[in-house]
């Protein structure tokens, strides 16, 4: 697998972990900044086609650092 394809895998796994923490469904996180829930589905599914800034916007809406966004998750979070 390619490095850069990585990223995108780490940052969806991760997106999706730190959605289900907060207890927002797709629809609901989608809701706040784009309607379309199919954007959070592609993102948590490791598609390369977001922008940062959507990524700083899926953020702060979880109330995460978008740092924690290129970190494998662990276990215990």
């Amino acid at each position: 697998m390619k490095k850069h394809t990585d990223i995108f895998k780490i940052i969806g796994l991760n997106v999706k972990a730190y959605r289900k923490k907060a207890g927002l469904t797709q629809q609901e996180l989608a809701d706040k900044f784009f309607g379309d829930r199919s954007k959070i589905s592609d993102i948590e599914h490791g598609k390369e086609d977001f922008m940062l800034s959507t990524l700083l916007d899926i953020a702060n809406g979880l109330n995460v650092d978008v740092k924690r966004f290129f970190v494998p998750i662990k276990k215990t979070e």
